[in-house]
């Protein structure tokens, strides 16, 4: 792996613009089962729910195997076949008012390479910052992970067990139509999320994986359901082990005692992590 030609993508920019409309927030919040009145302009979006804009709409042409765009254009071609959103830290500066313009200026900020239990990782790290009306309105960094096939006898992820004195519990089973109407909804071609066949076959998993920027905004929504009136003001989360499709899942959530910071979380049916992370909030 020519690990110094995938670092020359350090750096690289790219900018899109959009607007952040009203549909795509009504069939998100259907789609998580929520009872939200009909968004009208001026609401604020919901944080995480940018990942409803910018949506990357490649000819069919030009997309590869996996149904991600062909690598090589503003991603670094990293020669590893499975990729996966590892995790993310956002900064919630201000709201974003539905109906308005706005504009998002990515920058590639690290790619690094590791050594996993299974084999070579590839970690690239990407900016996103998004502005309305001309003001910067939240800071993302994203952590993109690539790695290699699965070989016979790869050791299994070591399980983390969620938390035993959760506050806020929500079961859900992810079903295929959730993981396709997620899909549809952020334009992701991601054949993980919706070809079983391909899923089992080809990438080694026991079924479709349940998207990543989905669990978390899973998390987010057990905190909007418990404190809807609590505003957040920063959110990380990293993704320990994957989890499919018609299986349980559980999201839960902790608020610290000084009632700043709220722990969330999602774990399997085993009740192993699947993804953790932790809320900010801003003051009352």
């Amino acid at each position: 792996m020519d690990l110094d030609g995938l670092k020359a993508w350090v750096g690289r920019r790219s900018s899109a613009e959009d607007i952040a409309a009203l549909p795509p927030v009504a069939a998100l919040a259907a789609t998580l089962d929520r009872t939200d009145p009909p968004p009208k302009a001026g609401d604020a979006l919901p944080p995480l729910w940018h990942w409803l804009y910018f949506l990357e709409a490649k000819p069919a042409s030009e997309l590869g195997p996996d149904g991600h765009p062909r690598r090589g254009g503003f991603l670094p071609p990293v020669p590893l076949p499975r990729r996966m959103w590892a995790g993310s830290r956002l900064t919630f500066l201000r709201p974003i008012p539905l109906g308005e313009p706005i504009r998002r200026d990515s920058e590639i900020l690290k790619v690094e390479a590791k050594e996993g239990r299974s084999g070579p990782l590839v970690f690239v790290t990407v900016r996103h910052q998004v502005l309305s009306a001309g003001v910067l309105a939240l800071d993302e960094e994203h952590d993109i992970v690539y790695r290699g096939s699965p070989k016979p006898g790869d050791p299994a992820p070591a399980a983390k067990p969620q938390p035993a004195d959760a506050a806020w519990t929500r079961r859900l089973v992810p079903d295929p139509v959730l993981l396709f109407r997620y899909s549809a909804l952020t334009f992701n071609g991601h054949r993980i999320h919706y070809d079983h066949p391909y899923v089992t076959a080809i990438e080694g998993y026991p079924g479709l994986v349940v998207h990543g920027p989905l669990q978390a905004t899973l998390m987010l929504d057990l905190l909007r359901r418990q404190r809807p009136d609590a505003r957040v003001r920063g959110f990380s989360f990293r993704a320990l082990s994957p989890v499919f499709a018609d299986r349980p899942l559980t999201v839960g959530g902790k608020p610290a005692e000084s009632g700043k910071a709220v722990a969330l979380w999602a774990a399997n049916e085993t009740g192993a992590l699947a993804m953790e992370g932790e809320a900010m909030l801003a003051e009352a």
